[in-house]
């Protein structure tokens, strides 16, 4: 039960749930929306709200839009129930969001808010109170898919999770993206779902804070492009790297944030890196069936479900490594 009763303002008022996340339980709360009210996984800490409250204070200093924690009854920023869950309620955004791109100009707009994003939490300091030391260590990922193919023989993926995960991990260890660069703040998960868009089709908004912390713009960036230039969208085995989307989306960036030669050289390889990644994330969960959720529109079960997804990340791996070359030049 949603325990709206800790935020006056909302008690009473219709919620229905928020499909499209794959970690937090997400209601809209109104009608028409005024809040979102989410359970948090317990991955994140309820401390990370005051992460979400001081950035967003920041960037609406700065002149960006950014979602604020509301407070409760008793004015904090989050409530426990009874099993001792965190819930939070943010301020609603007006507008809308997609789950791919497939239009130049939205991707061109993707890149400009973040690019505006970034610029703005350049001067940021301040010491995040909650972190997932390791969510980008990709050698621990792949460590993780290792021992769930090792432990995983009894399931009924095993035989294709399995050669899967053999492509995976030889393209991993022939991946040659050097040494991580200095890490700035970040937003740490920049798939395209998580941007608001309003009617005019414009870039307002970040969404979904809870990953933000520090990373190398490698990192952040492939994360961003991975999703945003693959207009097929992650639930498909056969992915495309749309060299128009990422196009638009890297002058939209650069002419809003403009980058050194030497970071410039460095987002390329991280799309790669990014892809093969998350193939092992969902690989292994293809066999855990224990952290990302699923749709039984899309698959027969969870393990189906993310079996797909390491598909498609991996097939958009290989996309990214033959077009290299024509990427990086787009860059510079």
């Amino acid at each position: 039960m949603l325990p709206l009763s800790a935020w006056p303002a909302l008690d009473g008022l219709p919620a229905r749930p928020l499909d499209g996340g794959l970690i937090n339980t997400t209601y809209a709360v109104g009608e028409p929306p005024v809040a979102v009210v989410q359970r948090l996984h317990t991955i994140f800490a309820p401390e990370v709200n005051l992460d979400i409250q001081a950035v967003s204070a920041h960037l609406r200093a700065a002149g960006l839009l950014s979602p604020r924690v509301l407070s409760t009854g008793d004015g904090g920023l989050w409530t426990l129930d009874e099993e001792g869950r965190c819930w939070r309620a943010l301020e609603w955004i007006p507008g809308h969001s997609v789950e791919r791109l497939d239009e130049a100009s939205m991707a061109a707009e993707a890149g400009r808010l973040v690019g505006r994003w970034h610029r703005a939490t350049a001067d940021l300091d301040y010491a995040f109170q909650f972190s997932r030391p390791g969510a980008h260590d990709t050698e621990k990922h792949m460590a993780t898919l290792r021992q769930a193919v090792a432990e995983g023989a009894g399931h009924r993926l095993f035989s294709q999770v399995e050669r899967l995960a053999d492509g995976v991990l030889s393209a991993w260890e022939a991946w040659d993206g050097g040494a991580d660069l200095a890490a700035r703040v970040s937003h740490g998960d920049l798939k395209i779902s998580n941007l608001r868009f309003d009617a005019e089709g414009r870039a307002i908004c970040l969404l979904d804070l809870d990953t933000m912390g520090r990373l190398p713009l490698a990192i952040e960036l492939g994360d961003a492009w991975r999703s945003w230039c693959n207009p097929r969208g992650e639930d498909v085995a056969d992915a495309v790297f749309s060299l128009e989307l990422f196009t638009a989306s890297a002058g939209g960036y650069l002419a809003a944030n403009p980058l050194s030669a030497e970071e410039r050289a460095a987002l390329v390889p991280g799309i790669e890196r990014i892809c093969l990644e998350l193939a092992a994330r969902f690989a292994a969960d293809a066999l855990n069936e224990a952290y990302f959720g699923w749709n039984p529109a899309v698959a027969a079960g969870r393990g189906e479900h993310n079996l797909l997804r390491a598909r498609g990340q991996a097939s958009l791996a290989g996309e990214v490594r033959g077009m290299r070359g024509a990427l990086e030049q787009v860059l510079g």
